[in-house]
């Protein structure tokens, strides 16, 4: 029953940390509702200045796009190195509304690996703003990232707040538990050695008597 209780505890904070992982953290914040698509172009390999932009991909977009899942977010990756890091913000006009933009602007280009993915041009009534990410540190990007766009960043409730404690206890008792089971696992190998080691003297004296 211990041992259910265990796993359970385990699944519920794993579900917990992936939620709260996915909902908190680097990129967590609500965009204007002015910006209407997000470009991102870095090559593949993290080498020559690409690691940065990698990493704001990886760890900092999934947030942004899970709190504001109507904003495109294209990423074309490309194989060349040598080539920019850039992100390429869209911003509505303030002059245009919202479905003249949507009329005048072709389909967005889906993410592509291959490079073939490039930033369109603005439609009617929108403007770029373009963030230089090569060479730049993926904290370094997003700040400039907020600071151009407006977001706000979004802050854990109350409620969360204590589902992160309670996590955290959840992992600082498992780990103690692990420690006394090592503890345990490690007595029970000596008194076998011991035990091993005490047959084997006593029939070495039974073989010489």
């Amino acid at each position: 029953m211990v041992g259910v209780l265990r796993r359970m505890n385990k699944l519920k904070a794993k579900r917990c940390v992936q939620l709260l992982g996915m909902r908190h953290g680097p990129g967590a914040a609500i965009l204007p509702s002015e910006i209407t698509m997000i470009h991102m172009e870095f090559a593949h390999k993290w080498r020559d200045g690409h690691f940065g932009p990698r990493k704001f991909w990886r760890i900092c977009l999934p947030r942004l796009k899970y709190w504001n899942p109507t904003v495109p977010m294209i990423v074309n990756r490309t194989q060349n190195n040598d080539g920019p890091a850039t992100m390429s913000i869209y911003f509505r006009q303030q002059s245009s509304s919202a479905s003249d933009q949507q009329a005048s602007r072709p389909q967005p280009p889906a993410s592509q690996a291959d490079g073939s993915a490039k930033a369109p041009a603005p439609a009617e009534g929108e403007r770029v703003v373009t963030i230089d990410m090569k060479r730049q540190h993926s904290d370094a990007i997003l700040a400039d990232f907020l600071t151009k766009t407006g977001a706000v960043p979004v802050v854990p409730t109350p409620q969360e707040e204590a589902e992160l404690r309670d996590v955290q206890e959840l992992k600082e008792r498992g780990a103690v538990d692990r420690e006394v089971m090592r503890k345990h696992l490690e007595a029970e190998r000596r008194e076998a050695a011991l035990m091993k080691q005490a047959r084997n003297e006593a029939a070495a004296m039974k073989q010489n008597s």
